[in-house]
């Protein structure tokens, strides 16, 4: 019977440990401040005020609009992202990664937000909802649209510039 209870007790933490790992991460939980200088074998900026420059900025962005794609503009899984959006015709803010002047620090600073480093990094009603294939699935299953509806009306109609010199596919909810 001792042995039931260990095997019960090590799926809980298990379970524990998987639900901590995939729950989508929302940057309002996120304090500018506790980003570390490093994020796995990618070195950071030395300076710690540029991280936090960076994490504003993100946190600033993601907070005035309802959808925000940060992307590459030669990666397949940014234009699968940006055709799920165009697809079901809802506007987004998107921040071209390899066309923004602190576009490396600020995918340093979105793997440590997020967990990932990898573009796209879709955020919808400022919750990081994944990449590309993530987002697609969503779309199909019919869960996108109702996390859409759900925008804040402080995210509506900001007409915030990307300041990547590239012209967004289209702004805000």
């Amino acid at each position: 019977m001792a042995k039931l209870k260990a095997v019960d007790c090590s799926w809980t933490v298990l379970v524990l440990l998987l639900f901590t790992v995939l729950k989508p991460v929302h940057l309002a939980d996120q304090p500018s401040a506790a980003v570390s200088s490093r994020m796995g074998n990618y070195p950071s900026s030395p300076s710690g005020s540029s991280n936090r420059a960076s994490a504003s900025f993100v946190q600033e962005v993601v907070s005035h609009n309802c959808i925000v794609i940060f992307s590459k503009t030669t990666c397949p899984y940014c234009r699968l992202a940006k055709n799920v959006f165009n697809e079901i015709g809802t506007p987004y803010k998107v921040i071209e990664l390899d066309q923004h002047e602190e576009g490396k620090q600020l995918q340093d600073t979105l793997g440590e937000m997020t967990g990932a480093r990898t573009v796209p990094r879709v955020f919808v009603n400022g919750t990081c909802i994944g990449g590309g294939s993530e987002a697609k699935e969503l779309h199909q299953r019919g869960k996108l649209l109702p996390l859409i509806q759900q925008c804040a009306p402080c995210c509506e109609g900001s007409g915030m510039d990307d300041s990547s010199g590239a012209q967004p596919a289209s702004y805000n909810l």
